[in-house]
Parts: C-alpha cells; sequence; structure tokens
C-alpha cells in the first residue's frame, strides 16, 4: 500500500528546509510521483522551491545563511558578508559568501546568490559559532579578503575600510599563515588601522 503524500506531515519536522532524499523518507514515495507532487504544491504556493532538489514550507522565515551553511559543509561566512557585518565594510554586499575547503561553487536560493569561495585546509581556521553557523572573526575576514585580492578573484578599497574595531595585533598574526603575496600586500592596510572612515548622510 502506498503511502499519502500529505503536506501536513512536513509540519512535524523542524527543518529549516527538505531535500528531495529527505521528502522520498518522509512519505515512502518514489522520485518520479513526487516530483510531480512538488510540482503541483509550488504552483500553488504551497512549498518554496529554494533551488534544484531544495524546498522549504511557505511559513517558515527563509534563513539563507543557516540553509547555505548546511548544503555545503564545511564554510563559515566571511569575506564581504563577514566585513559588512563587523561594520568593516560599509557597502552591504548583495552575494553571500563562504569560505570552504570545497571546490568553489555559486548557488542561488529563491533569488539570493551564495558563493562559497576554496581556500586550503591550513587557512580553515579563525572562525566562530553564531545563530547556528560558523561565522569568521573581524581579522580572519579582513585576512581572506586581501587574500583573494592578492590572487586577483576579489577586489578592497582599503580608504573605505573602518578598522577601529579591528586588532592589528590579531591580524598580523593570522597573515602570518598566507602566501608571501597575502603577507605583501597585507602591509600595506596596516597604516589604515588608525584611521576612522567617517559616512556623511
Amino acid at each position: 500500500m502506498r503511502t499519502k503524500i500529505d503536506l501536513n506531515k512536513l509540519k512535524n519536522y523542524n527543518k529549516a528546509f527538505f531535500t528531495l532524499n529527505d521528502l522520498m523518507k518522509i512519505f515512502n514515495a518514489k522520485e518520479k510521483s513526487l516530483k510531480v507532487t512538488l510540482s503541483r504544491w509550488t504552483k500553488n504556493g504551497k512549498i518554496i522551491r529554494l533551488r534544484k532538489n531544495v524546498y522549504q514550507l511557505p511559513n517558515k522565515i527563509r534563513e539563507d545563511r543557516k540553509i547555505a551553511f548546511q548544503l555545503y559543509f564545511p564554510c563559515y561566512l566571511s569575506f564581504e558578508s563577514a566585513l559588512n557585518e563587523y561594520g568593516i565594510l560599509s557597502q552591504i554586499p548583495y552575494i553571500l559568501t563562504f569560505a570552504t575547503t570545497n571546490k568553489s561553487k555559486k548557488i542561488i536560493l529563491k533569488s539570493q546568490e551564495i558563493e562559497f569561495r576554496q581556500i586550503k585546509k591550513e587557512l580553515f581556521f579563525g572562525y566562530k559559532s553564531q545563530d547556528e553557523i560558523f561565522v569568521a572573526l573581524p581579522e580572519k575576514a579582513l585576512a581572506d579578503q586581501i587574500y583573494f585580492v592578492s590572487r586577483g578573484l576579489a577586489v578592497l578599497n582599503f580608504k573605505e575600510l573602518d578598522l577601529k574595531n579591528v586588532s592589528w595585533k590579531k591580524f598580523n598574526s593570522l597573515i602570518k599563515f598566507y602566501p608571501r603575496p597575502t603577507q605583501i600586500l597585507a602591509k600595506e592596510i596596516k597604516p589604515y588601522f588608525s584611521k576612522t572612515v567617517v559616512t556623511i548622510r
């Protein structure tokens, strides 16, 4: 006897999202028939398709950072996203940026673009647990960004940074783990640690 695919069953699960495999197990359903049902539910607004084979109930508040963290673990929020969160970078990035030891990858959850940037395993440190994800410490996020700038994979205007709450001592101790080109570029940012960016509103 085939199990009925009842959407209400998902409300019993405290999950931010469901993969197709999750749903196949929950409903004990075959992939083909389940995809037909999911397509109908998506059109009717009963379920939200975040990306291929990833879904979410509409009454759940979309938390893209948590979902991305779980989808491409191990990773931690860094680069422009973390710099903005700490107030170091005033410009709000429209892309969520994570550091990962996996291959570099870009995904889109509904309308949110998320970028995972690969770093070496020996550089995967300097983060803390915050709101159910890992977030780079201020000095580590800055070091990660300069690392990618030194490789020609990102940009950063030192003059626009607010570094009043960033420790030069901590930053300098972290940067020693990075390749020589990154260390050389990092020396250029030292004068800006004594300056505060003033934004005129």
